[in-house]
């Protein structure tokens, strides 16, 4: 077995613990879903509001396990398979730090729910710079467009590029989120749609300089 499947069942592991161990302290109703001002506009009764996200967690593991096994280029996968394991890692401890917001909410205890997941999201969306700096050609993971899949440089020089801007919206979510929480889901669109827009656009065009 593989060290990082390991940590990958150790963080479910704890994920289910902490829900475990809190249920006897929840309300029957949850507070699970807060809207673009801030405010809690969403409740779910307290097994789903508590174990949703560890089954999730455990979904997305699961997923991530089977990714490189049917892919028909998985060789692929396997050059880049530290960054891509660390994307595992990323995920389900972010997934667990939204848990623990949820929990400490309606433990009582009251904060801007963006403000704290600014950061978080930030460094998510940065480590998703860092693995698409270095993802090689495959059918799940990275930039797919038509051009990136059917031209290996076209692939990697639209990866350079968006590994970069994913960088730049990284540090940018983590500082503007936290000071401008009113606009925050608001940024985070903008930002994606920005950046899938113009990486689509650049992979086009740069496979039409590749045909020349």
């Amino acid at each position: 077995m593989r060290a990082s499947i390991v940590i990958f069942s150790l963080i479910i592991l704890v994920h289910f613990l902490v829900s475990i161990y809190f249920y006897p302290q929840m309300p029957e109703q949850i507070a699970i879903h807060w809207n673009i001002r801030g405010e809690v506009d969403g409740y779910l009764a307290k097994f789903w509001a508590l174990f949703l996200m560890p089954f999730l967690s455990l979904g997305i593991f699961l997923l991530f396990l089977a990714i490189p096994k049917v892919d028909p280029l998985k060789h692929n996968i396997e050059k880049f398979r530290n960054y891509y394991d660390g994307l595992i890692v990323a995920v389900l401890v972010f997934l667990l730090y939204l848990d623990s917001l949820v929990i400490s909410w309606n433990m009582g205890f009251r904060f801007s729910m963006f403000q704290a997941l600014a950061p978080a999201i930030g460094v998510l969306f940065y480590y998703l710079g860092v693995l698409t700096e270095n993802a090689k050609r495959n059918w799940f993971v990275g930039i797919r467009t038509p051009w990136t899949l059917s031209n290996e440089n076209v692939w990697d020089k639209t990866h350079k590029l968006g590994g970069k801007l994913f960088k730049i919206i990284g540090v940018l979510i983590g500082i503007l989120g936290f000071f401008f929480e009113q606009y925050f889901v608001l940024l985070i669109l903008a930002f994606v749609l920005i950046d899938a827009a113009f990486v689509t656009i650049y992979s086009y065009f740069e496979y039409k300089k590749q045909l020349k």
